[in-house]
């Protein structure tokens, strides 16, 4: 993003609205804080006020660092089960036409039982593989996020190659997902092979010119056939379970991993993805999908509030946090982004003004939509003020 360089944008504001104090109304206290997160002393604040709050300035930055258990921890857990076949049991033939069909689905189901174990021994490998790439993932993420918690440089070349590692490893975790779904498909074939099997057996039971032998043989084969059914349907089960919550992890994780991408650019430590902060606080409630259109605001207290008075205004971090807390208690919550332009100078200032009010707005929700938050829960519009001396963005909850 870029930001003008003339004089008089010198020095900056952001305000924002402890959305703590947020009535389920979405309403205001009478005494809500407006908290100055500007880079000059607030005025009249003395020294012993700054060193008393810089405990809970640290603390707020800790709260925010995930950490590096927690973030294991939300590694969606695979299925342990081993499926492996018990076997056939062996028979001899008794010279009957019931006798050599016996024979021959047995040797159908042992070729079953082969294929069902190699699925499995594929299923394990597979299991262990992302295993390992979660672990190496979790750890990469780990590290970036404390360098991250004490402070770096913005695109710190060390934290970019460990995003890329990171990167790299969450690719591996989405194409072992990708293998068991295929692995998935191939396990479907030998369900229909079982099925067949377990109707052909039902059917030899009916079947001339058996002998006791034969159907004896038959139980035994029935038993076995219906045993494998069950395994394979437990199989296919696991496996669609194993995808499901690997597919909807990797999702997460790679709209974390585009916040965790801003931080690394700009030396700053976020949270989760604003999206995945929604959907966590919902816990199966509805969440608003959009579009969202532009209201009057007017009358409206503004939830942030960023001066664009110097070039470079560091606000995404009280941004982020600001937005965050908004979406713990509101996970539906929709907001109004405005471009506000001082009304002064003549027709041509103002249209300038209002261009350049413009371009930051737009600039603020990248910020939101690189944090997370989807487009369509934001309604951007703008306006002309006679009270502000700056080109400000303000950012509204409805």
């Amino acid at each position: 993003m870029k930001f003008s360089s003339s004089r008089e944008f010198s020095g900056f504001r952001v305000i924002a609205v402890s959305v703590a104090l947020l009535l389920p109304a979405c309403s205001f206290t009478e005494e809500a804080l407006w908290p100055s997160l500007t880079g000059e002393d607030p005025a009249g604040a003395s020294t012993e006020t700054q060193q008393a709050a810089a405990p809970a300035q640290t603390q707020q930055v800790q709260m925010a660092q995930p950490v590096g258990g927690v973030q294991a921890a939300n590694q969606p857990v695979l299925g342990t089960t081993s499926f492996q076949p018990d076997g056939v049991t062996p028979g001899a033939s008794t010279g009957t036409y019931v006798g050599k069909k016996v024979v021959e689905l047995r040797s159908e189901l042992s070729r079953l039982q082969s294929s069902i174990a190699t699925h499995n021994g594929t299923l394990q490998q597979l299991r262990a593989r992302i295993v390992q790439d979660s672990q190496r993932y979790h750890g990469t993420v780990a590290a970036i996020n404390t360098r991250l918690q004490v402070g770096t440089t913005p695109g710190n070349p060390i934290l970019v190659q460990q995003f890329n590692g990171a990167r790299n490893d969450l690719e591996q975790i989405n194409n072992g997902s990708g293998e068991l779904a295929r692995l998935g498909t191939a396990v479907s074939a030998d369900s229909t092979m079982s099925a067949f099997l377990s109707e052909s057996t039902r059917a030899a039971f009916s079947v001339s010119g058996a002998v006791d032998e034969d159907h004896r043989q038959l139980a035994i084969l029935e038993d076995e056939v219906n045993r494998t059914v069950v395994l394979i349907e437990r199989l296919l089960k696991e496996l669609a379970d194993d995808v499901r919550r690997q597919t909807n992890y990797v999702a997460t994780e790679q709209a974390n991993l585009n916040l965790l991408l801003a931080g690394v650019k700009g030396g700053e430590i976020y949270g989760a993805s604003l999206a995945n902060q929604a959907i966590v606080s919902a816990a199966g409630g509805a969440i608003y999908k959009g579009p969202a259109r532009a209201t009057d605001t007017a009358g409206r207290r503004p939830l942030v509030v960023v001066r664009f008075d110097r070039p470079d205004v560091p606000y995404q971090q009280a941004l982020y946090a600001a937005v965050s807390r908004v979406l713990e208690r509101r996970p539906n919550a929709v907001f109004d982004l405005v471009a506000v332009a001082p009304n002064t100078g003549g027709p041509a200032r103002v249209a300038l003004n209002s261009n350049k009010a413009q371009r930051f707005a737009e600039g603020v929700l990248r910020s939101l939509i690189e944090m997370g938050l989807p487009p369509s829960r934001v309604a951007i519009s703008g306006k002309t003020s006679e009270q502000a001396k700056n080109n400000e963005v303000h950012l509204y909850l409805r």
